[in-house]
């Protein structure tokens, strides 16, 4: 990844990553993995990223509300973790012109779509919890959560 995007992009995660490679993969859309093997897309790391917003958001919830039931709490965890709402947040961090995009998707305009940028962000949640653990992810999740 060139260094010159790499630097801002921590700079608004609040995080400078080890790995320079996890993070790149972050951004790499299965089209263009699918156009440049033996290149490996951010499916992965979106899985796990996923995973850690899911929990992270969860404790907060939890947190919050102690008392409240699972019929009160998965609606709220749903409408943050939304699509709609990890684009919105996406957009906010710049992940869009930060992707590798196949010919293809490019020209369809997936680099705006908000299921594309709400997996690039579930990617990089991914990437930075492989990156530094769930301390490193917790504060871009309150921030998230925040609004």
């Amino acid at each position: 990844m060139d260094p010159a995007l790499v630097a801002p992009l921590e700079r608004r995660l609040g995080h400078r990553f080890r790995d320079t490679a996890l993070l790149a993969r972050a951004f790499v859309h299965a089209s263009w993995a699918g156009e440049n093997p033996p290149a490996v897309g951010h499916e992965g790391l979106a899985f796990l990223g996923d995973a850690v917003l899911g929990l992270l958001v969860a404790e907060r919830l939890f947190g919050e509300r102690p008392d409240a039931s699972s019929g009160v709490l998965t609606p709220q965890r749903a409408a943050l973790v939304s699509d709609a709402n990890l684009a919105r947040w996406a957009r906010a961090f710049e992940v869009g012109p930060l992707l590798r995009l196949g010919r293809g998707a490019e020209q369809t305009g997936a680099r705006e779509v908000d299921s594309v940028l709400a997996t690039t962000l579930e990617a990089l949640i991914g990437a930075l919890y492989l990156d530094s653990g769930l301390d490193a992810v917790r504060p871009l999740v309150e921030r998230l959560a925040r609004g």
